[in-house]
């Protein structure tokens, strides 16, 4: 997932208030998605698919792409 959110070239202010955050929770959001979930909820998978421009199925196969090497 981090691979995808830099390839985005989003902040994390701007991923987080694409996700549905606002305000100063944006950013911390963004960032506890990114380094701190290691299970998150399927419509949070969603949204930040959605922020990053990428589906869901792309999020999966690159997780399986990383396993590989």
């Amino acid at each position: 997932a981090r691979e995808l959110f830099t390839a985005s070239g989003l902040t994390l202010d701007e991923l987080g208030q694409q996700m549905g955050y606002s305000g100063p929770s944006a950013r911390h959001s963004a960032w506890q998605f990114l380094h701190r979930t290691t299970d998150p909820r399927l419509s949070m998978v969603c949204r930040f698919a959605d922020a990053i421009g990428v589906s869901v199925a792309d999020l999966f196969a690159e997780k399986k792409k990383g396993r590989k090497k």
